[in-house]
């Protein structure tokens, strides 16, 4: 396993103890997070969204993100960039958090 795949598996890990406010997922099988790029300097970007525009966490949970995963060990800087282009679906929650919710 290279490095960047052991650092990204150590970012999904850190992504997976933040949970939506309204559901009781974590942001990353919710399926909020539509990708994590790692340059050679260790330096990461997220592309994530919410399950609505409206949330009532759309001004602080990116900054919670960001945070998280510039904490993670050899993380250099992280940013986050919230888009609404896919719009979330369902159908990008993994599976075990449909089974969770009920949602088939």
């Amino acid at each position: 396993m290279s490095d960047t795949d052991t650092l990204r598996k150590k970012i999904i890990e850190a992504l997976q103890h933040i949970y939506d406010p309204e559901l009781p997922l974590n942001i990353y099988d919710l399926g909020l997070i539509y990708k994590i790029d790692i340059d050679e300097e260790k330096n990461v970007r997220i592309e994530m969204t919410l399950t609505s525009p409206n949330c009532p966490v759309a001004d602080s949970m990116p900054s919670e993100v960001g945070e998280k995963v510039a904490a993670v060990e050899s993380v250099k800087s992280a940013y986050v960039d919230l888009v609404w282009d896919p719009p979330f679906t369902k159908e990008m929650m993994s599976e075990e958090a449909r089974l969770l919710l009920g949602i088939f």
